[in-house]
């Protein structure tokens, strides 16, 4: 009893076979089936090999969601050469509270202020990726992935010795700040603490020693990322007028970066900027300097860099594979069809019924109704 119920479970699994096989007898093979065979085999390799480059690579998801991190200290990261002297510039944060930051975080170093040959050229590299990424917003992306795998961000040092007096300064460093609005600035003067707000001693500083052109070799916010470019890394502006007042309106977004090779808080940034002449007695006022006015959003981007699961790229290359072969087949049947009609149609016009000719010269093109062979 066993055996039978084994044999008919055996039967009804043959009979629901969805793939019968054709023995080999009845198969007959033809080049152009063996021609569309192997454009198929060759799509499918070409086509799973790109599959494969796309399931290696990977794409940067953004997420949007409110900052509730609001007391902690921002970072912020300058290096920020003013081609003035040292003695004669400082620089401070003053917040949207009317608290002044100290500045002791910040170096002063005396420079030049012109670039060596190899400063120069690495300066228009940078100029060069920022213009590239003004344009294409999508180059982003390749810098999230590539981070610390990229060329360092700051200026390297000079390879001469140069003998000229070093008349510029370089302002380097960190500064902890709230996470409010504020105020950093390089203006004329070492900043003072006042009652009242704070002052510069600007007076034992002749006029005709400003020179507010200044070049910022990298600035950003929050924790810093080896190989990100950042918007201001790289501009370099020069003075037309010793009174010149530079303003950047920037706008600080907290960014959670989550990739394969590092995962950090940090902040982008977008700037405006605007720069004008002091001049009182045309109405235009205020001080000379640089003046960066920053303000933090209120919405937390979270980057995170994704990658295509297994399963999906089995399955879209069974969707490969199985399309190639439904397509390819479908169209050589429809091919043979078409030839098989033509070829029909061209052979039935060798079977047209032949003329008969009668003794009275008449001419007959009708078919006879009764063959030769055809006996009464």
């Amino acid at each position: 009893m066993r055996r039978l119920y084994r044999k008919k479970a055996l039967n009804l699994v043959k009979e629901l076979d969805a793939f019968p096989k054709v023995p080999e007898s009845y198969v007959e093979t033809t080049a152009s089936g063996g021609t569309v065979s192997i454009i198929a085999f060759t799509a499918m390799a070409l086509l799973a090999f790109f599959e494969f480059f796309v399931y290696r690579d990977t794409w940067m998801k953004y997420q949007y969601e409110v900052d509730k991190d609001f007391s902690s200290k921002l970072r912020i990261n300058i290096d920020i050469t003013v081609a003035m002297r040292c003695q004669h510039v400082g620089a401070d944060v003053l917040d949207l509270a009317e608290t002044m930051v100290a500045s002791d975080g910040l170096q002063y170093e005396p420079v030049i202020f012109e670039l060596s040959p190899q400063q120069r050229l690495w300066h228009r590299t940078l100029l060069l990726i920022q213009n590239r990424l003004r344009e294409e917003h999508s180059l982003q992306d390749v810098l999230f992935k590539s981070v610390l795998k990229g060329s360092p961000t700051a200026l390297p040092p000079r390879e001469d010795n140069p003998t000229q007096p070093l008349g510029a300064c370089r302002i380097h460093g960190h500064l902890y700040v709230n996470k409010v609005a504020g105020n950093f600035h390089i203006t004329v003067g070492k900043a003072i603490p006042h009652p009242r707000g704070h002052a510069h001693l600007a007076a034992l500083v002749s006029h005709e020693t400003y020179n507010f052109s200044h070049r910022i070799d990298h600035l950003s916010f929050g924790e810093e990322v080896p190989g990100i470019i950042n918007p201001l890394d790289g501009t370099e502006k020069v003075c037309t007028d010793h009174n010149q007042m530079f303003q950047y309106f920037i706008t600080v977004v907290p960014t959670k970066l989550n990739t394969y090779k590092i995962s950090a808080e940090t902040h982008q940034y977008s700037v405006t900027e605007r720069e004008r002449v002091i001049n009182h007695a045309a109405g235009s006022h205020g001080v000379s300097g640089i003046f960066m006015k920053y303000d933090i959003s209120s919405l937390m981007v979270t980057v995170t860099e994704q990658h295509m699961p297994l399963w999906q790229f089995l399955v879209r290359l069974c969707g490969i594979i199985g399309g190639i072969f439904s397509t390819t087949g479908m169209l050589h049947g429809l091919v043979g069809f078409c030839v098989d009609v033509i070829c029909c149609r061209f052979k039935l016009g060798v079977y047209r019924p032949k003329e008969v000719s009668f003794p009275d010269g008449h001419m007959n093109n009708h078919s006879p109704l009764l063959s030769e062979n055809s006996k009464h």
